[in-house]
Parts: C-alpha cells; sequence; structure tokens
C-alpha cells in the first residue's frame, strides 16, 4: 500500500519533468529555425547586391557605347550636310558656267571632272563614316553577349573592353595554366567554350589570339624563354578553340608577346600579375578593310 502511495505522488514530477524537455528541445529547434532563416536572407540579400552591382556596371557600358554612337551619328548627319551644300553649289557653278562666254568648253568640262571628283571623295567619307558606325554597333553586341555569358566568371580572372575600336579578351594566366606550363586547365575549358559560342556568332570577324608574361626569366627542358612560352600559350588556346569549340582555323592567329607589351609595371607583384595573361582580340577582316578604301580611291 505504501508503494502504490509513492508511485502516486510521484507521477506528477515525472510527467513535468517529461514535459520540460520536450518544451526545451522544441525551443532548440525554433532556435535552429531562426538561425538558418537569418543566414538565408544574408545570402539571399548578398545575392541582389551582386546582381544590382553587374546591372549597374553593363548600363554604365551601354551608356558609354550610346554616347559612342551618338557622336559617330552627329558627324555623318555633319558630313551629309555637307555633301549637300557641295552638291548646291556645284549646281550653281554649272549654271553660271554655261552663261560665261570667256570659259572655253575645254575649260569648263575640266572644272566639271574636278567637280565630280570631289563629289566622289564626299561619297567615300561618308561610306567609310558609315562602315565604322557598323563596326561601332557590331563591337557593341559584342560586349554585351560576352559579358553576359561571362556574368559568373570573376572579374579578376576575365576582363572584357573595346580598346583601338576592336574588342580584347584578357584572361589571367591562373586560370588558364599551371605556372611555366602552357597546358590548358581543365576549369578554363568552360571559360573558352562561352567566348567560342559568341565568336562564332560573329564569323565576319576574325581572332587574334596573344599570349603575355610578366619580366620574370624562365628556363626549363620545355620552355626555353618567355617568348617561347608566351607563343605557346597562344597556340594552346587557338588549338583548343578549333578542335573543341569548332572555331575557323582560318579566322584565327596565335602569336606571343612575351613580357613586351606589358598592362602595368613589372617592378612589383600585383603588377606582374596582371602582366601574365592571354588576350582574345576579335578585329574585322583586314581584307575587307582594305578593299573598302581600295575602292574608296
Amino acid at each position: 500500500m505504501k508503494k502504490l502511495v509513492l508511485f502516486i505522488a510521484l507521477l506528477p514530477l515525472v510527467s513535468s519533468c517529461v514535459s520540460k524537455k520536450k518544451f526545451a528541445e522544441a525551443q532548440a529547434k525554433l532556435v535552429e529555425l531562426e538561425k538558418s532563416r537569418d543566414e538565408a536572407l544574408a545570402k539571399i540579400k548578398s545575392d541582389a547586391a551582386d546582381c544590382d552591382k553587374r546591372v549597374g556596371d553593363l548600363r554604365a557600358d551601354l551608356q558609354s557605347k550610346d554616347n559612342d554612337l551618338n557622336a559617330k551619328t552627329k558627324q555623318v548627319k555633319d558630313l551629309s550636310d555637307q555633301v549637300d551644300y557641295l552638291k548646291k553649289t556645284n549646281t550653281n557653278l554649272l549654271d553660271r558656267l554655261s552663261d560665261l562666254s570667256v570659259v572655253s568648253k575645254s575649260g569648263a568640262e575640266s572644272i566639271k571632272k574636278s567637280l565630280d571628283a570631289l563629289n566622289d571623295q564626299s561619297k567615300y567619307i561618308q561610306n567609310l563614316n558609315s562602315s565604322i558606325q557598323r563596326k561601332d554597333s557590331i563591337n557593341l553586341a559584342l560586349v554585351m553577349s560576352l559579358k553576359r555569358s561571362l556574368a559568373d566568371v570573376n572579374d579578376d580572372d576575365v576582363t572584357v573592353e573595346v580598346k583601338k575600336g576592336v574588342v580584347y579578351i584578357s584572361i589571367s594566366d591562373k586560370m588558364l595554366f599551371r605556372s611555366g606550363s602552357s597546358e590548358i586547365n581543365a576549369k578554363a575549358e568552360a571559360v573558352l567554350e562561352k567566348v567560342a559560342k559568341v565568336v562564332n556568332d560573329h564569323k565576319e570577324l576574325d581572332i587574334l589570339v596573344e599570349g603575355h608574361t610578366d619580366s620574370v626569366p624562365i628556363s626549363t627542358d620545355c620552355v626555353k624563354d618567355n617568348w617561347d612560352l608566351s607563343a605557346k600559350r597562344a597556340t594552346s588556346v587557338v588549338r583548343l578553340l578549333q578542335s573543341k569549340f569548332s572555331v575557323a582555323p582560318e579566322r584565327m592567329t596565335a602569336g606571343g608577346r612575351s613580357e613586351y607589351s606589358p598592362k602595368e609595371n613589372n617592378d612589383n607583384s600585383a603588377g606582374r600579375k596582371l602582366n601574365r595573361r592571354t588576350e582574345i582580340i576579335v578585329t574585322p577582316k583586314l581584307d575587307q578593310f582594305f578593299q573598302l578604301l581600295t575602292n574608296g580611291k
């Protein structure tokens, strides 16, 4: 009888202990859920900030290209106005020549030929400006396509910009190669594949691949010097673009610049890091350009 009474007396205490344990477990799970929620919110905010930065960069690039395009458009308009003025002047001169008895027939024909040559020159200038405007539009489309395609690649490893009227894709050596090697890393193939997809959409353009090194000397069984290393790296990139990503070989040229075209000073490690790079330069076909000049003349 005493044992039964003791059991009944302890029953509420045991029940209370079980409830407190469940409460503690629930509270711990709630804390864990709140921590997961906070981490997820922080990740979302960080991704949103990165996205805003990329959008801002693209808008800035687009604004710059719009400004360039507007400037070219204004130049074309000014030239067109000049051509219209010359045409009116030519007509007036020819009308006056027909009334001047002192001007011989041969002299009038000579002046007319000179005016015709001036008209041809004006048309040539207008055609050149139209070609330049078209090339700038192609460069803008090419840069935007490349930046969209390479948006997930670190900006320190790959940069895309327009210099001297052509598009430069600069890839760091740490992305492409091991130190002192010309063998392309497996992770770099994904980047080159994206570049190849874009340039294959612009078959009217040629591709020049240049290898660049820093000024630190190198000499191994496989590499004689920096000239050798830069040329082999450029050749490796061209070979991969052709064999694996179907870029037409007749569009490509490979060259080594060694240490002699640096972006920064080689006196410090930061400068040497920027100088070790491979540049893929997308250019208009030179034969078409010279043909345009010949036709204009």
